[in-house]
């Protein structure tokens, strides 16, 4: 298998966020099937090989460059033409297109759909992002655990009608929690918590993407918390409304207060089945992708001898597609005069 160059803009603080962490589990699980490691192209890290200076190494046809950083495809794809890379996609709206040479890897179905309604041609994957075991409802165990949480927040990324609105009223009823900073152990938090709250659409729509993944939602869900989420983007591959979680923001403050106090009134923890959680574990995660890397191996070994040559999408194409059916349908309608 052709080694894989992980191309991240850097991996210390300033770069720290979800995505980022996202993409090194990414990468620490594509290292049990083939070569793998970090590129840094914004800055230069101890360590750490700089893409200026890999692109200018010989017999770069058994490297596979991944990008992932959405902002920055625009630019990195096209300087990477002549070489063989893949887009693993997390968010979508960042409103580039990709060729038909660059497969793509997405995170959620949604994300899925969205590609293969915009990047007809490609080949596309799907490789949810990882749920580690150690994400567990520990109410489960022999472990004596007390839900001491009535309602967790986590400050960023949430909607000013739940930070300025909801949860000042919840917290003259219940015991709410407001995350304001980096918290090392999530998993002792959840369980700790009854209600998770997560309304992040407000946010994406001023960020001018999508949710990717939504991964703290689906990790308190594992940790036995009842969650109160909007239901956007890539939240919308595992959260069901009525089955295994709440629509958050549902009509009215009041109509929410009172979902949510019933919720932390009943005093019984949240059940997901590890049957669910399984597409999102490690085994399954690794199976994927090595089949996955497999496929995308032999296709960069079909791009060296033939290109590509499948109409796209192109709006010169849809245009004539357009004229074509609108000259079909007058076609029928005079025929039949």
């Amino acid at each position: 298998m052709r080694k894989l160059y992980f191309l991240l803009p850097g991996t210390d603080s300033k770069f720290t966020c979800g995505g980022l962490f996202a993409e090194l589990k990414t990468l620490s699980i594509a290292q049990k099937i083939c070569d793998a490691e970090v590129v840094t192209y914004r800055q230069r890290e101890p360590d750490k090989l700089f893409l200026n200076d890999v692109i200018k190494q010989p017999n770069l046809e058994n490297i596979i460059f991944v990008l992932s950083w959405g902002f920055d495809v625009p630019k990195l794809a096209p300087s990477l033409k002549s070489h063989n890379v893949i887009y693993h996609a997390h968010s979508t709206g960042y409103g580039f297109k990709l060729p038909a040479s660059i497969p793509i890897i997405t995170v959620s179905r949604n994300t899925m759909g969205y590609w293969g309604q915009f990047s007809p041609n490609s080949l596309i994957y799907y490789l949810p992002n990882q749920i580690s075991d150690e994400f567990t409802n520990l109410s489960n165990t022999d472990l004596n655990v007390t839900r001491d949480i009535d309602v967790l927040v986590q400050a960023r990324k949430s909607s000013n009608y739940l930070i300025k609105e909801l949860v000042p009223a919840l917290k003259e009823k219940c015991n709410v929690f407001v995350v304001e900073s980096f918290v090392k152990d999530l998993v002792s938090l959840f369980n700790r918590t009854k209600v998770y709250l997560y309304d992040s659409a407000e946010y994406w729509a001023l960020q001018g993407v999508t949710e990717g993944f939504g991964l703290q939602p689906l990790e308190a869900m594992a940790c036995g918390v009842h969650v109160f989420s909007s239901i956007n983007s890539g939240l919308s591959d595992f959260l069901d409304p009525g089955f295994n979680c709440y629509k958050i923001a549902g009509y009215s403050k009041e109509y929410d207060m009172q979902r949510i106090l019933k919720v932390v009134t009943s005093q019984t923890p949240f059940n997901l089945s590890e049957d669910f959680l399984a597409e999102y574990r490690l085994d399954n995660i690794t199976k994927r992708l090595q089949v996955i890397l497999g496929e995308l191996n032999e296709f960069f070994d079909h791009k060296q001898h033939y290109p590509s040559n499948i109409p796209d999408f192109s709006n010169i194409r849809l245009t004539q597609l357009k004229i074509e059916q609108i000259l079909s349908k007058i076609k029928k309608k005079t025929s039949k005069m």
